[in-house]
């Protein structure tokens, strides 16, 4: 969405990828430039079938085209395609802005490939960062980065988020089961096992909706999990939802991502959309801005808080519910309108294009 409105706003933009798609790839030709929702986006062929994403295609096109850019924005961190673009850039003296998108935090450092992440960092990644200007899409991100290294510059915007066409939405009574919904990739840092754990200390009539996949080991894990605990008819797993995600969103009492760790939480954004609250936990990016604008509730995490909470809001705070029922659309198109977004990233491009 980055892309697709600085191409509206008049920027010359170009989006430089990989084929990579999981584990399998991409249905395009590899080398070939081709429009996307009208972005000229070229797609190079990687060698690796990991996270890696090792792709001298990519490498050699950047190396030759690179000095024409007047700036490179990388997304994400610890892959071979964002280090040695990164180096590329560098080196050819081209301004380099990366969004870390939630890779560069204390938790990135203590979850998967521990060892290879800090050999990489002090041996390359450290000196590469302090010579980049950061994009962080939440204060929590921004404090967490400099945590770790001092950059160039430090810039805290939100991410563009895809709105619901409709901005108007009726009034929804409260179900007479409090319907719940775990709406994310499933993954270790989402917390669902905090979620999972909480419910049998949830004592009003509930039932949880979790719209996503994941590694198919880990969900398991999960379900497993959901059975010890005698969850089963309580909880309907129903995969991935992407088409109908905003009346799934608008036809639940309660959004919960209890998450031990996110830079953003663009899911948070579309419940809000839609009128329906959020139940998040104080590691959640958004978590100040929920907070400030009273569109929902901060938990901690674990499952004592997260149980809590839900009885709380259940209970005591149905006032809650239908005041961001009422007021939180209007709040987000307002907050995250296109236009106002592109002008910022535009303004902070052309910034470090001067320095």
């Amino acid at each position: 969405m980055l892309a697709e409105n600085l191409v509206k706003a008049g920027m010359d933009t170009e989006v430089y990828a990989t084929t990579a798609n999981g584990k399998e790839e991409l249905p395009v030709t590899p080398g070939e430039k081709m429009m996307v929702y009208g972005v000229p986006v070229t797609y190079f062929k990687r060698l690796t079938k990991d996270h890696s994403h090792y792709s001298p295609a990519l490498f050699k096109a950047l190396r030759h085209d690179v000095k024409g850019f007047d700036l490179v924005h990388i997304h994400a961190w610890w892959n071979l395609v964002s280090i040695f673009s990164c180096l590329i850039a560098l080196k050819n003296k081209v301004p380099v802005l990366l969004s870390a998108r939630g890779t560069l935090s204390p938790y990135s450092f203590q979850n998967k490939n521990i060892g290879v992440k800090w050999a990489l960092h002090h041996l390359l990644g450290k000196s590469l960062l302090k010579k980049c200007h950061i994009h962080a899409t939440s204060k929590r991100e921004a404090d967490a980065v400099t945590s770790l290294f001092k950059p160039k510059s430090i810039t805290v915007l939100p991410n563009f988020v895809k709105l619901p066409e409709e901005q108007n939405f009726p009034a929804k009574e409260i179900s007479p089961v409090f319907k719940l919904l775990f709406f994310s990739r499933i993954e270790e840092k989402k917390g669902l096992d905090l979620l999972i754990k909480a419910l049998p200390a949830v004592t009003v009539p509930y039932r949880l909706t979790v719209a996503g996949n994941g590694d198919p080991a880990y969900v398991e894990s999960l379900k497993k999990l959901a059975a010890e605990e005698g969850l089963e008819d309580k909880i309907d797993w129903i995969g991935f939802q992407n088409e109908n995600k905003f009346g799934l969103l608008y036809a639940h009492d309660l959004f919960v991502l209890p998450s031990y760790d996110e830079n953003f939480g663009n899911a948070v954004i579309e419940s809000l959309s839609v009128g329906t609250a959020v139940l998040i936990s104080e590691e959640v990016g958004l978590e100040d801005y929920v907070n400030i604008n009273n569109l929902g509730w901060l938990c901690h995490t674990n499952p004592a808080s997260v149980a809590w909470h839900i009885n709380n809001i259940a209970i005591n705070d149905k006032d809650g519910l239908n005041r961001i029922r009422e007021f939180a659309p209007g709040i987000i198109a307002g907050d995250f309108k296109e236009e106002h977004l592109v002008k910022k990233y535009a303004d902070l491009y052309k910034e470090l294009i001067v320095k």
